[in-house]
């Protein structure tokens, strides 16, 4: 495993998921790829009654990364998996979330999170380690599927379906998920034909920092005391920085237009030099953080079209996050949508009776998961160019209206909180409120009710008469 903090509470999977159901037909899954989404996958298939194989290519399972987002459509999943304790012991609550000017630090927007978060929605925000993250779905899946490293997938019949694997090794399977990430290759079997990875044009830059570097200097020292997510919007860039592992560390993502052709490697290690050369002019805390960065983690950002359909045309290959709807970082729900995918997977395959049922829950799970996975593809995609805009006519209307939405906020608030550089004469606007509108739709969600509502309202009788003795 990747270096992870060792969180100690206990991790105890609830026997009441899926309202105790488990499949009348336990199938042997194999989930290619160990990552976030894969372990997900195979914990709640495995957790509705069914034997998973996970093949993962390298020979050593590990995540590597930094600090991601997840919100309470996440947290909701974790904490009924039997997470909870120790998201609580390990992550971080953000307070708030805080938009500043590039290069003066005014405040532009600031929006309430935390606990008045957590009591809209049922379930709270957090901030962690993505290591942190991968660590904590291994061990709870590991008791429960069989992992196996070094198993480099080659080639697959999706038909039967059998994999062959770089060894030699074939493998057989009732059903395969193709959870293998951006670089999928179970992809090009649904698709067809080669699927090429495309450059977006964007480049992110990672640090992490030890918080007692910050608590040491008064102008940085607010960063950690105040565990918020604060965003620097400039021109072409932005910067967003956030407190992780139990603020022992904080995190530092940074990304720019990148007009050089992309590396041969996507994510290299370097050192900070050119980092600080795309971020010279920004305010003076900005560039005393990127002061005490020695060496960064460069990372090309690559994306992929939206696909027509996860799933194989012969019923027996489906495809879950990365490898089927890749999400750009500005929306924070690359890690969300994919366990979501996963959440969804389990629940509708805990009904399973029959084989005949195989095809038919698969394209419930596409039912259910295309069009909200999609649009949050849009969605991410969108956002880079609001929080890019060029100096100008633009960005002074981008910014009155997140100072208006301000406003709004720190009333909801109670007014204890004081912002400086806000404009009290601006109204709220329409944009704000499809914003408004847009969060709720995302961290309202909850992935085993959706799975739920459409057995009731579809699968009952689509594909509930299914449920007759049939053979693999």
């Amino acid at each position: 495993m990747a270096a992870a903090v060792n969180g100690t509470a206990p991790i105890e999977p609830p026997s009441e998921l899926y309202q105790e159901r488990r499949a009348a037909l336990p199938l042997d899954i194999v989930v290619v790829g160990c990552g976030l989404g894969g372990l997900a996958a195979a914990f709640c298939l495995a957790m509705a009654g069914h034997k998973v194989t996970i093949l993962e290519s390298v020979a050593t399972i590990g995540e590597i990364g930094a600090g991601i987002f997840v919100g309470p459509n996440v947290t909701r999943l974790l904490i009924r998996w039997g997470l909870g304790r120790r998201l609580r012991e390990v992550a971080i609550k953000p307070e708030a979330r805080t938009v500043r000017r590039w290069c003066t630090g005014e405040t532009l927007s600031w929006t309430q999170w935390g606990d008045p978060m957590a009591k809209k929605y049922g379930a709270p925000p957090y901030h962690i380690h993505r290591a942190d993250l991968h660590r904590m779905l291994y061990e709870l899946a590991e008791p429960h599927v069989n992992i196996r490293t070094n198993c480099r997938v080659v080639s697959m019949d999706p038909s039967i379906p059998t994999l062959v694997l770089e060894s030699g090794g074939v493998v057989h399977a009732d059903l395969v998920i193709g959870a293998d990430g951006l670089k999928s290759t179970t992809r090009d079997f649904v698709v067809g034909t080669p699927d090429e990875l495309r450059f977006t044009g964007d480049t992110a830059y990672r640090a992490v920092l030890p918080t007692k570097i910050l608590l040491a200097d008064p102008d940085l020292r607010s960063l950690v005391e105040t565990p918020e997510i604060t965003t620097w919007l400039g021109p072409e860039r932005h910067i967003v920085g956030y407190n992780i592992r139990a603020k022992e560390e904080y995190n530092i993502a940074l990304c720019y237009i990148d007009r050089d052709p992309p590396e041969e490697s996507w994510r290299i290690e370097e050192s900070a030099d050119r980092m600080k050369e795309e971020f010279v002019g920004w305010e003076p805390r900005i560039q005393k953080l990127l002061s005490l960065i020695p060496s960064t983690l460069k990372w090309t950002l690559m994306d992929r079209a939206p696909l027509e359909t996860w799933i194989h045309e012969d019923g027996r290959l489906a495809l879950p996050g990365d490898a089927c709807h890749p999400m750009l970082p500005y929306a924070g729900q690359g890690a969300a949508m994919a366990i979501e995918d996963a959440a969804v997977l389990g629940n509708l395959f805990s009904r399973s009776s029959s084989c005949a049922q195989i095809t038919p829950l698969l394209h419930a799970y596409e039912a259910i998961r295309y069009e909200r996975a999609t649009n949050t593809q849009a969605f991410s995609r969108l956002s880079k160019a609001t929080l890019h805009l060029a100096d100008g006519l633009e960005q002074e209307q981008r910014d009155r209206k997140m100072r208006a939405a301000m406003e709004d906020a720190l009333k909801q608030a109670g007014g204890e909180v004081f912002v400086s550089g806000t404009d009290t004469n601006t109204k709220g606007n329409t944009e704000h409120r499809v914003n408004e509108k847009w969060i709720a739709n995302q961290f309202g969600y909850d992935a085993d009710e959706e799975a739920e509502k459409w057995w009731h309202q579809r699968g009952e009788s689509e594909i509930g008469p299914l449920s007759v003795s049939s053979t693999l």
